[in-house]
């Protein structure tokens, strides 16, 4: 799985699990309500990220402790396989 698909997936879990909307996280971070928090673009940054935290109240490094990110791919590596 890729990187930004794995952080998409796991804001969308720890955001259900407190019963948060995409929207609700979005304002509890500090993030424009219209932006998704996990972003449209291919890359989420580490302070979006730690914004995330905030507004979900938890510490930056339980965002990272999960499976989702137990096998993560580059882009390269994806390009590379299909090749």
């Amino acid at each position: 799985m890729l990187l930004q698909e794995a952080i998409k997936l796991r804001i969308l879990e720890l955001a259900d699990e407190r019963g948060y909307s995409v929207n609700k996280l979005a304002e509890r971070s500090g993030i424009a309500p219209s932006v998704k928090p996990y972003a449209t673009t291919k890359n989420t940054s580490t302070e979006i990220v730690a914004r995330i935290c905030v507004g979900l109240g938890i510490p930056f490094k339980t965002f990272w402790d999960s499976p989702l990110f137990d096998n993560i791919e580059t882009r390269q590596q994806k390009e590379d396989e299909s090749q």
